[in-house]
């Protein structure tokens, strides 16, 4: 049996590849690492985002944003004060986001990027302190 160590990256299929990268930079904050004709690598705290060009990919629907919940979606943690920004951020931009979910020992933020893939910030709560 193998034992993976961390999520080293992950991919998304975007149709437009400068769209993409000005949302994963500009409203995420990642920043780009290499640069190739038909994909952006991204870095983000201790991790990677590769955008990969597919011109004629369909939105991803934003029927996902209505009932997000066990929906395939990556999520990125941020801090609780971030969370709440980015309420304001979405909101003031247009972009499609579910109301945050409270579980208990942290909320999470469901949203679209330009292609409608499913992203999802989760905060945890200043109680529980800095996660290992």
């Amino acid at each position: 049996m193998m034992q993976v160590r961390r999520l080293d990256h992950f991919g998304v299929d975007v149709a437009d590849l400068e769209r993409a990268t000005r949302f994963y930079t500009e409203i995420l904050g990642m920043t780009i690492e290499m640069r190739l004709p038909d994909q952006v690598l991204l870095r983000y705290g201790d991790g990677n985002c590769a955008l990969f060009l597919k011109p004629d990919r369909q939105p991803g629907g934003r029927d996902q944003i209505e009932h997000p919940l066990g929906k395939s979606h990556h999520a990125f943690e941020v801090d609780y004060a971030e969370l709440e920004q980015a309420r304001a951020i979405f909101a003031a931009r247009g972009i499609p986001f579910h109301p945050a979910i409270d579980w208990g020992d942290h909320d999470c933020l469901y949203f679209l990027d330009p292609d409608e893939n499913l992203l999802e910030l989760v905060a945890y709560r200043a109680a529980r302190g800095a996660r290992a």
